[in-house]
């Protein structure tokens, strides 16, 4: 999984211990492959950052990826590859997702998911969310490849027009994101 106990407990000590919590979904065939595609000398996780605007912190990072529906967005994420910590990997991926230099404020959620797709094996996958603050650069993605769109959006609409985007798609993957989304967003102090 590339990530260690070590770098896990280093990352608590230095950002506070995150909710822990476990979720299951089912996704389809197409979706199993894309998570299987990714799992590369044992990754089996994401970090995830939920970047806030240094002068309006109602403000959080989205990014859209080129095959995503009209309307659908999610808070930035990716690998921290090896020989990263989960810090370096959420920094890294802060800035080739969204153009920003962010700083990690809080490690808000550790999710231990399982995606099931018929009868294929088990996979386990965990996420770590972070809040992060938004300390210089302008929105936009580095990484043109993997990220067709960042861009600003209040928390009413990711958790509105965003969120219903993302559950009127109707993947297994995208719903696992609305359920992290409303688990971090229910942590989130938006005035910190």
């Amino acid at each position: 999984m590339y990530t260690s106990a070590e770098d896990v407990k280093e990352t608590e000590r230095r950002l506070g211990s995150p909710v822990a919590a476990e979720m299951a979904f089912e996704i389809e065939p197409y979706e199993y492959d894309v998570v299987e595609g990714s799992m590369q000398g044992g990754r089996a996780h994401d970090v995830t950052m939920f970047i806030r605007g240094s002068e309006d912190r109602g403000l959080v990072a989205v990014i859209r990826k080129p095959f995503f529906p009209p309307g659908a967005f999610r808070a930035p994420s990716g690998a921290a590859k090896p020989g990263e910590s989960l810090e370096q990997g959420a920094l890294r991926e802060s800035l080739e997702e969204t153009g920003l230099e962010v700083e990690l404020t809080r490690y808000i959620a550790r999710i231990c998911a399982r995606f099931t797709s018929g009868d294929r094996p088990v996979i386990n996958w965990t996420s770590h969310v972070f809040d992060a603050l938004r300390r210089a650069g302008e929105i936009g993605p580095i990484d043109t490849g993997e990220i067709a769109e960042a861009r600003w959006s209040t928390i009413e609409e990711l958790q509105g027009r965003i969120r219903q985007a993302l559950l009127d798609a109707n993947w297994g993957l995208f719903r696992y994101r609305v359920a992290l989304t409303d688990l971090t967003v229910e942590r989130m102090e938006l005035n910190r």
